[in-house]
């Protein structure tokens, strides 16, 4: 089958999976360029007019129907080959059954979950007269978003007034299928809501309800014994949930949901109050009447051997119940009436599930039932709220006489804590506060503020609130005061007095102006600035500036200033010169003045030759190769010492 076109568009990839009736592969379609599922009715079947009846009303059914629980149909055909398919819908994901095998008992409200998905599925095919008949884990996906769908609509039908399974022919998957189906008998949208109810049990437990060494044992089961409560095989599951599945899986049909709307409306109450008592169980005193069909099978006819014979043992137990009746009559009158009452009549009941539901309505149940009932102590706890029990002695399911008394432990909340004041500590430092306190650290954010880096600005809960032990405490913490960056103006080129009026406006601080002579550059014009613009500086920076004091004036000094200047002479070293010639330049600054007392083209083979100039007092000296400042030297005129 691999590599086979279908109606000349799906190439069939890989077989991905396998039915009692059809096997399923992956293909793609050739015409929209997408994968999709090819349902195709196995080979030993296309011979059986039956079976492709069955098929093509499967395809029919779930043609029409359209909802984001159910697997979508696209296409119907039959190959030359009498090859049969359906094309669906490629989900990515897993089976239900899958889902339960890895995971395990689900947690409540997952079950609840993928059940209102699964009842909203059948609602809709309910709403269009299609009973699926089929429900079970294998025929519900879940995608990888955790969306479920229902699919395998291959066995069903249009519902009408007179739905009957025909006769020796029983339809459907026996762990999961209802008493009527069991029986061959009347068939209807309960039937799907009792399949839902065992997949619920099957999600709550891990198990199904039922186990047997043949089909037909586990058939006989479905129609005459009851479910195992699944609190006593899971502890965890909740009331409510339990009682939604007691009530989906009763036996007769007039007792269970009377629609998907109802089971729907339970599950989301289950959701808000799992030890709920809201769901509501009828009670029929008459026998309702039913279809019976003719089961031919050997098995069924054991069955109704064995039901003869155990009419015939209730017949004598009659008897002998009427005997022992008139015994217990006659004892009566004769006074032992309260020592055979105490001894032969007391009923034995079995304890509910009282953990998780309230003390005052743990006592109603109780009391009902006819026990008694003990409060023997409260406890702290963080899993139970105040007033809930939170232990029972028995455990629920045991079995014990009317009049017993049942012992409770009632929870007593949560234990309470005072919480410390954290606040203008430093986080870094509190985790032994907490310890003591029986806290532990929350959430903690952090926002600018005028306190250091690390203090705690606030809390919650708040210094002094009583919270239950182990309660996460949340912080807002200081990271200093918030800096702020401005984008540097440009200066150059400004007047000075417009430069400090843009430094001020700008957030920023003046700093140092320097003056310098400047042959280009017009007096009081700003000539470079302590920071590039166009950099982020941050606000309140301190700016420096050198200002041009224009060209220097430069007059021929007096003979009497010429004598009162003394000679410097000092070697000079050119090995950081980058190139044989290069121009040297000396630069004298005095008082603030630079002057340009020396500029000559050198040669670096003319290394350590000596340089005099002339000044008075003390100045500095810039030494440039090629206009890069190469060093600067201290010297005193008056003394001719050079640093």
């Amino acid at each position: 089958m691999i590599g086979k076109i279908l109606g000349n568009r799906y190439e069939i990839i890989e077989k991905i999976g396998g039915g009692g009736m059809a096997l399923v592969y992956k293909a793609k379609c050739k015409l929209l360029n997408r994968f999709v599922a090819v349902k195709i009715l196995r080979p030993e079947f296309t011979s059986d007019e039956e079976f492709i009846r069955s098929f093509r009303k499967e395809s029919q059914a779930a043609a029409s129907l359209c909802h984001p629980n159910i697997v979508n149909i696209y296409d119907v055909g039959n190959d030359e080959n009498d090859i049969y398919y359906i094309v669906m819908e490629l989900v990515k994901g897993k089976t239900l059954k899958q889902y339960i095998k890895e995971r395990g008992p689900l947690k409540p409200e997952e079950i609840i979950n993928i059940a209102k998905q699964i009842a909203l599925a059948l609602q809709h095919a309910h709403n269009n007269h299609i009973v699926h008949r089929d429900i079970k884990p294998h025929n519900i996906l879940i995608t990888d978003d955790g969306r479920v769908k229902v699919t395998d609509f291959g066995i069903a039908r249009a519902v009408t007034s007179s739905t009957v399974t025909n006769t020796g022919n029983v339809i459907g998957s026996v762990h999961y299928f209802s008493p009527e189906q069991a029986r061959g008998g009347y068939i209807d949208e309960k039937s799907d809501l009792y399949s839902l109810g065992i997949v619920i049990y099957e999600m709550a437990t891990g198990r199904v309800p039922f186990e047997g060494e043949s089909p037909i044992s586990i058939a006989l089961k479905h129609i005459k014994e009851d479910v195992t409560p699944p609190s006593l095989i899971n502890p965890q599951i909740p009331k409510a949930l339990e009682d939604i599945i007691i009530k989906a899986t009763q036996k007769d049909q007039t007792k269970r949901y009377n629609s998907t709307k109802e089971i729907c409306e339970d599950l989301e109450q289950a959701l808000k109050h799992p030890a709920g008592n809201f769901v509501t169980f009828e009670e029929h005193d008459d026998s309702p009447t039913q279809v019976i069909p003719a089961i031919k099978d050997d098995e069924l006819d054991m069955d109704d051997e064995y039901e003869h014979k155990k009419r015939k043992k209730t017949n004598r137990r009659i008897v002998l119940s009427a005997i022992v009746t008139a015994f217990i009559l006659a004892l009566l009158f004769t006074g032992g009436v309260f020592y055979l009452k105490d001894k032969f009549i007391v009923p034995e009941k079995h304890i509910p599930k009282l953990v998780g539901i309230s003390f005052e309505e743990a006592q109603r149940n109780l009391e009902t039932l006819g026990f008694k009932v003990e409060k023997v102590g409260e406890k702290n706890s963080s899993e139970y709220k105040k007033g809930y029990v939170m232990g029972q002695e028995p455990a629920a399911g045991e079995i014990r006489k009317a009049g017993y008394t049942v012992k409770l432990t009632v929870s007593k909340g949560p234990e309470l804590v005072e919480v410390p004041n954290f606040k203008n500590k430093n986080i870094n430092e509190i985790s032994y506060m907490l310890d003591n306190a029986g806290l532990k650290e929350g959430v903690v954010e952090y926002e600018y503020n005028s306190l250091p880096v690390g203090v705690i600005i606030s809390q919650s809960p708040k210094a002094h609130e009583k919270v239950s032990k182990d309660t996460g405490v949340n912080f807002v913490v200081s990271q200093g005061p918030e800096i702020k960056l401005i984008l540097m103006p440009n200066l150059v080129g400004e007047n000075v007095r417009d430069a400090k009026k843009t430094i001020e406006t700008s957030g920023l601080k003046i700093g140092k102006i320097e003056e310098r002579f400047d042959e280009k550059i017009e007096k009081d014009i700003v000539i470079s600035q302590s920071f590039k613009a166009g950099s982020e500086v941050e606000e309140n920076k301190v700016i420096n500036l050198v200002v041009s004091k224009g060209p220097e004036e430069i007059t021929q000094p007096s003979e009497e200033e010429e004598l009162q200047m003394k000679s410097v002479s000092f070697p000079l070293f050119y090995d950081q010169a980058k190139q044989e010639e290069f121009v040297l330049k000396i630069v004298k600054i005095q008082n603030g003045v630079s002057t340009d007392v020396y500029s000559e083209v050198q040669h670096k083979s003319d290394s350590g030759k000596r340089i005099t100039i002339k000044g008075r007092d003390k100045a500095t000296i810039e030494i440039y190769f090629d206009n890069e400042l190469i060093t600067k030297r201290e010297i005193d005129f008056e003394t001719g010492k050079i640093e």
